[in-house]
């Protein structure tokens, strides 16, 4: 499976309603560490069926960054059960993501 876009006005459906964890990856097209990540992320939702990865334009979509506080992209979220689990900031190798991913839904 792909990436998937959320936004402010869909980002309750998408997320915090979902019935599998979700990665958000708050990202803005400026962002070179941004577009570096983005490939990772797609090999990501590919390889595993047990999340959904999902990305949200900070540009696009001013209200949720500053809800979650958002300070530097890309910052990383995930959420199970409609709970945010872990956050991390910055650009990962593909390893330590699925590492940190495996942590905060264990």
């Amino acid at each position: 499976m792909a990436t998937t876009q959320t936004s402010d006005a869909s980002f309750e459906q998408d997320v915090l309603k979902s019935d599998k964890p979700v990665l958000v990856d708050f990202w803005a097209e400026w962002c070179g560490p941004c577009k570096q990540l983005g490939p990772i992320l797609e090999d990501l939702a590919a390889e595993r069926s047990d999340i959904t990865v999902t990305k949200l334009n900070i540009d696009e979509n001013p209200q949720k960054p500053v809800e979650f506080g958002v300070r530097g992209i890309p910052t990383i979220m995930l959420f199970k059960d409609g709970q945010l689990q872990a956050t991390k900031v910055g650009l990962l190798p593909k390893g330590d993501l699925n590492k940190w991913i495996d942590d905060a839904i264990a």
